[in-house]
């Protein structure tokens, strides 16, 4: 049996010409209806949406491969929690209206803002009381800044884990990793945030991805 595993998601930027978009009184489309509902629209889609392939490939892998220990626990859920600029760890079917949008917008992520660090020690410290001994953390984001890095391994330490396949790629190149993985089934290999070399090459180009094509 695999490890137990859960995912860190790195948010999206609300504050791009997509979530500009999302967030028109003028847009007729379901998620921006959604927005403009009552109810909101799930955090996940929306943050698919306004930052495009790099976090539909996190959001599409770590669904695809999330394992949590106990997949009924509240608190642990899925196994896929997605940080935010001002209100911790939130799962992807958590919804947003437009009042909880804009206020991600003039969020600062940065380790020295309380704003941002408080929630997401206080999430990361609820989730690792839950998660069991054996449970491997993988952040899916940059680890070559402070702002998630800091706060995360202080808390999981040896435990948060990141795909060394990320070194030397930019955002798109790794939303497509992360898609052909997830398309494959074959799990990236993960090493230690700590210690690890964060820094390096540029890959090459991933080849085109081989459509099976129906008769």
């Amino acid at each position: 049996m695999p490890s137990p595993r859960i995912f860190l998601l790195s948010p999206a930027n609300c504050g791009g010409r997509r979530a500009k978009q999302a967030m028109s009184p003028n847009a007729t489309f379901a998620l921006a209806a959604a927005l403009r509902s009552a109810d909101g629209a799930p955090l996940g889609e929306f943050f698919s949406f306004i930052s495009g392939l790099y976090f539909r490939g996190k959001l599409t892998y770590a669904l695809r491969f999330a394992q949590p220990a106990d997949p009924a626990n509240p608190i642990v859920g899925g196994g896929v929690h997605i940080i935010t600029p001002n209100a911790g760890l939130r799962s992807p079917d958590t919804l947003v209206t437009h009042a909880a949008v804009r206020a991600f917008a003039r969020g600062d992520i940065d380790a020295d803002n309380k704003t941002y660090r408080g929630p997401l020690e206080a999430g990361a410290r609820t989730l690792l009381a839950e998660i069991g001994t054996d449970c491997d953390v993988v952040l899916l984001g940059s680890v070559a800044s402070p702002k998630y890095v800091s706060v995360l391994t202080a808390i999981f330490g040896e435990r948060l884990l990141f795909p060394i396949d990320f070194v030397g790629r930019g955002d798109m190149s790794r939303g497509g990793l992360l898609l052909r993985k997830a398309r494959e089934g074959v799990e990236l290999p993960y090493v230690p945030v700590r210690g690890a070399v964060l820094h390096g090459a540029r890959p090459p180009k991933l080849p085109p991805i081989k459509w099976a094509v129906r008769g």
